[in-house]
C-alpha cells in the first residue's frame, strides 16, 4: 500500500475552474476527512480519484487498482434484498460476515426484505456495508452519514472505525463533530481569501 499523491491538479467545466493546482498526499491507511463549503470542488476531486473524471492537467500517483465508493446517491440495486446488494461487491460471498455486518449496523430485520421498502437511513447504511466489504485498499465516502440520526450516526461511525483499520478511507463531511469521531487528519478545501 502507498501514499496516494495528486500533482497540481486542474479541472474546469467551459468557463468555472473547479480546482486548480490541487496538491495533496493523502497517507496509505490513514482517515482524512475532507472539509470544504458547497462548490469548493470536494465531490470533483473524489471523481478524479474514483476514475470517473479526467482532470485537465496535473498527475496521481499511488492509486490501487481496487477502490470502494459511497457517493452521495446510495445507488444500489433497489429489488435486490440487502444481503444481496452485498453479495453482488463481497467476493468471497461469506453469508454469515455479511448479515454480521448488517446486523451490527441494526438492519438485523431487514436483511431479506428488498431494499426499495427500506427507508432512506436504512439504505445508506446498506451502502456503506457494501463499501467495506468490497475489496480494495482505497475507500472513499462522499458525504456518507446525510439522512442518518445522531444515534444511528453514532453506530456507523463505530462501525467505520472498528472495519476500515489499515486501509485508505477518505471521506467528505461538513461536520465536525464527525470529522472529530474519525479523522487521522483534516484536509481543508475552502478557498483562501484574496490577498490571504
Amino acid at each position: 500500500m502507498t501514499d496516494l499523491i495528486l500533482h497540481n491538479i486542474c479541472k474546469a467545466y467551459g468557463e468555472k475552474t473547479v480546482l486548480r493546482d490541487f496538491s495533496h498526499t493523502f497517507p496509505a491507511g490513514k482517515r482524512t476527512c475532507i472539509m470544504g463549503p458547497s462548490g469548493c470542488g470536494k465531490t470533483t476531486l473524489l471523481r478524479i480519484i474514483l476514475g470517473l473524471e479526467t482532470q485537465d492537467r496535473g498527475t496521481m500517483t499511488g492509486r490501487p487498482e481496487r477502490v470502494s465508493a459511497v457517493f452521495q446517491e446510495n445507488r444500489l440495486f433497489e429489488d435486490f434484498s440487502a444481503l444481496s446488494n452485498l453479495a453482488a461487491v463481497c467476493h468471497h460471498g461469506d453469508k454469515q460476515i455479511m448479515e454480521a455486518h448488517l446486523t451490527e449496523l441494526g438492519l438485523g430485520d431487514s436483511l431479506h426484505k428488498p431494499v426499495r421498502t427500506l427507508s432512506g437511513g436504512m439504505k445508506r447504511r446498506v451502502a456503506i456495508a457494501r463499501a467495506v466489504l468490497a475489496p480494495g485498499e482505497l475507500m472513499i465516502l462522499d458525504e456518507p452519514f446525510t439522512g442518518l440520526d445522531q444515534d444511528t450516526k453514532k453506530i456507523v461511525l463505530d462501525y467505520l472505525k472498528h472495519h476500515t483499520q489499515g486501509r485508505t478511507l477518505l471521506v467528505v463531511t461538513h461536520d465536525p463533530a464527525e470529522r472529530d469521531a474519525l479523522a487521522d487528519e483534516v484536509l481543508d478545501m475552502s478557498p483562501v481569501p484574496e490577498g490571504g
